[in-house]
């Protein structure tokens, strides 16, 4: 199935920006923060980095029990927010859409691309639980790697990756005094997608 001409148009100004976040020397330019909520619409935010985009939507990785990955499978819909203040006069991109895993062959993909001291890491880590000292995870990670020695490291079974899907993707450019410029790409219930100018 082809995408909408106005969804690629949207992705091709991300990819832009993107590119120009790189060569402006952003920090790191896949830090995103990603909003998720649980069924009763209590909210929670934190940064993450982007693994990998395209036309299927934007890819971050996680551990299925930890908040955010408990909460995208009770409510699976998030938003994400990219700010490059190095970009032009500084630019935000939001997106907003549903949520779905990735496959299992993507997952152990990313998986085996990592550094090995953070697959050990994800073994070793029960995330978002209450740690109890330092040494505990330390512990827990020199259990890792006494376990997996000599070997590869397999992707641990709750451990994978979520996808994006947009249906909003706004872009914020930044300008003096306040008169920024917003556009809107959005995809309606039929899955049409609308371009429209929003007010600074």
């Amino acid at each position: 199935m082809t995408a909408h001409p106005l969804y690629l148009q949207a992705l091709s100004r991300f990819q832009e920006l993107f590119d120009e976040a790189l060569a402006a020397g952003e920090p790191d330019r896949t830090a995103m923060v990603v909003a998720t909520a649980t069924p009763d619409a209590r909210p929670s935010a934190r940064t993450v980095l982007l693994k990998a985009h395209d036309a299927r939507g934007f890819v971050f990785y996680t551990h299925l029990d930890g908040r955010k990955g408990r909460e995208l499978q009770a409510n699976p819909h998030a938003a994400l927010l990219f700010h490059w203040p190095r970009v032009r006069q500084g630019v935000q991109v939001r997106v907003e859409g549903s949520v779905e895993q990735v496959s299992e062959v993507e997952a152990d993909a990313y998986f085996a691309s990592r550094p090995r001291v953070s697959q050990l890491g994800a073994w070793a880590s029960r995330q978002s639980e209450t740690l109890e000292s330092r040494d505990v995870f330390e512990d827990s990670l020199a259990r890792a790697e006494h376990e997996f020695a000599g070997r590869d490291v397999p992707r641990p079974p709750r451990w994978t990756g979520f996808r994006v899907r947009p249906e909003v993707i706004e872009f914020w450019m930044g300008a003096e005094f306040r008169l920024h410029e917003r556009d809107v790409y959005e995809c309606d219930a039929q899955g049409e997608w609308g371009k429209r100018m929003l007010y600074p």
